[in-house]
């Protein structure tokens, strides 16, 4: 069967803490009716001090998510690597995977806002370094044994439950991310559909003599919306979907390689790019899609059209997909 994923940034331009704190319970729900329903991974990211309210703190919310599931995977599409403390981070990942039972994967990127390091005072000229530096530490503290950090002896405990570590992948669109992943045995998330770059990272495993393999995106890979009127929905909902379009385009530069990347500045014409895709039940098993990317609470959308959204998938479009497969 297809990949079936259900995306949450928790975005909500103008939230109050009430009104946010019901968007966050309400994605829990959605995680779990749709972990009830065979859907195979939850996906969230990390952006921090963003008007809009972007979730900051992926990894909390993963633990959420675990808490009030049985099955479903958590991505975290990316972690800022150099943000974070690399000895925190791999006990924070540590402590998920064995809450989840390994159900955590977790790619690793280096991110493209100067303003969120500079959020944290850390230095963005030294992001390549500071994530090489990361995943070192990280990969030698799953150990669980003694090892050099910054000069002194470390161990971290506890040890993760899977092994022998806990899914890393390492995220980007250039040749130094593909470069990295490929010297440390770590598999490849590139951030688009890069065969290119899928090419030079394999070359790279031959040249350091190290395992791994590609998760790429596929050629297409639209957020969907599912909605018996679309119509209707874009015409009454179009504006959420271009306002979370706008605020990605605000962010990426020219050189940037997106999965999701849009130069829309009016409903209209993200409808025709197909980035954003609202679609009937019909219309969607009509794609024939190899992923399927459930968006229902994009930017800032109503919780109550989330969740037609949602249910419209789980119920008229999932099932046929099992059946596709079967």
């Amino acid at each position: 069967m297809p990949v079936t994923v259900v995306r949450f940034n928790l975005v909500e331009p103008g939230a109050t803490p009430a009104s946010l704190s019901a968007r966050y319970r309400a994605a829990l729900e959605m995680a779990a009716y749709a972990d009830d329903r065979g859907i195979t991974t939850v996906q969230t990211e990390e952006h921090h001090g963003v008007a809009n309210n972007w979730l900051p703190s992926p990894f909390a919310f993963a633990g959420a998510v675990f808490g009030a599931t049985r099955h479903i995977a958590v991505t975290v599409s990316a972690v800022i690597g150099p943000l974070h403390d690399p000895l925190r981070l791999a006990e924070d990942i540590s402590v998920l995977d064995l809450l989840s039972g390994g159900r955590l994967i977790t790619v690793a990127g280096i991110g493209y806002r100067p303003e969120e390091y500079a959020l944290f005072d850390v230095d963005w000229k030294r992001r390549g370094r500071l994530q090489d530096e990361l995943l070192e530490t990280v990969l030698k503290a799953w150990t669980g044994e003694e090892f050099e950090y910054r000069g002194r002896t470390v161990r971290v405990t506890p040890r993760p439950f899977s092994d022998p570590h806990p899914l890393l992948l390492v995220g980007g669109s250039s040749k130094a991310a593909a470069r990295r992943a490929a010297r440390l045995g770590l598999p490849f998330f590139p951030s688009a559909h890069l065969p290119e770059l899928e090419a030079y990272y394999k070359d790279r495993l031959i040249e350091y003599g190290t395992e791994g393999w590609t998760m790429m995106p596929s050629a297409v890979t639209p957020l969907l919306h599912i909605a018996e009127d679309p119509d209707r929905t874009w015409a009454e909902y179009g504006e959420y979907f271009l306002h979370e379009a706008r605020t990605y385009a605000s962010w990426q530069s020219a050189e940037i390689r997106s999965a999701v990347k849009s130069a829309a500045t009016t409903v209209d014409e993200l409808r025709a790019e197909g980035v954003y895709r609202i679609l009937t039940p019909d219309e969607c098993v009509a794609q024939g899609l190899d992923n399927h990317v459930l968006h229902p609470l994009s930017g800032g959308m109503p919780v109550d059209e989330g969740w037609r959204s949602l249910h419209l998938f789980c119920e008229n479009v999932l099932p046929r997909l099992k059946d596709l497969e079967g």
